[in-house]
């Protein structure tokens, strides 16, 4: 995989990473954390799922380079 394609995947994620940050902020503000605990938890998964693909991604742009 190419450096350019690397750092698109890279950016989609942290779109990704963001938007699902936000996401967490709004259930925690509203109390939907406790009241929906499965559906909270799958965003952390989303969330540390998106975090280690980024992170997989970079070092291997960086082992390129």
């Amino acid at each position: 995989m190419r450096e350019a394609e690397h750092q698109q995947i890279i950016d989609e994620l942290q779109t990704l990473i963001g938007d699902t940050q936000h996401t967490l902020g709004r259930f925690e503000a509203t109390g939907m954390d406790n009241q929906m605990p499965h559906d909270y938890n799958r965003l952390l998964v989303i969330l540390n799922d998106a975090v280690t693909r980024q992170r997989d991604h970079t070092q291997a742009m960086l082992a390129q380079g």
